[in-house]
């Protein structure tokens, strides 16, 4: 029975002299989680730009805000991991941060493009009404002259001039 506690305490002894000779492998190297961080920051700026742009060409881009902010929040959880350590954790939120925004800039171009065609076509309905408009107190204008110089043609040629004795 000696044997078989001998041969236990040394499998036990090889065990730890394993498991402490070789260095911890991490399933997620801190530079990839750095590039990681850095292309979710990119991909954040990116769409904070296209939805900025959207905003200024009239868009209602409320929806996209929310998202932005979202991944806002899962970029800065992502900064404050890899502060302290945490890569995997860090990777996480980096892959969220770009999952929200990685379609933004498309769907804020798309909003921005619908901004353009009503603003062109509110720019086409002003347009013709305003026309309508002019040419409308055009007509009416000279329908009040031409009834205006008619009457007072009338009066004027059914005046008969009196001469007043005394005066030439």
């Amino acid at each position: 029975m000696d044997s078989w506690k001998e041969f236990f305490v040394f499998l036990l002894f090889l065990v730890l002299i394993v498991q402490f000779s070789f260095s911890r492998v991490d399933a997620v190297n801190d530079n990839i989680v750095a590039l990681e961080i850095a292309e979710a920051e990119e991909n954040l700026c990116s769409a904070y730009v296209a939805v900025l742009e959207a905003e200024e060409a009239g868009a209602n881009v409320s929806r996209l805000l929310v998202r932005l902010n979202l991944g806002g929040e899962y970029l800065a959880e992502a900064y404050i991991c890899y502060r302290i350590g945490l890569f995997e954790n860090a990777s996480h939120y980096a892959s969220l941060c770009h999952d929200v925004v990685g379609d933004m800039s498309r769907e804020a171009f798309g909003l921005k493009s619908e901004a353009h065609g009503l603003w062109v076509l509110d720019f086409i309905v002003k347009f013709v009404w305003s026309a309508g408009g002019v040419i409308v107190v055009l007509i009416v204008g000279l329908v009040v002259w031409s009834i205006f110089r008619r009457h007072y043609i009338r009066r004027i040629l059914g005046l008969k001039p009196e001469v007043i004795s005394g005066e030439s």
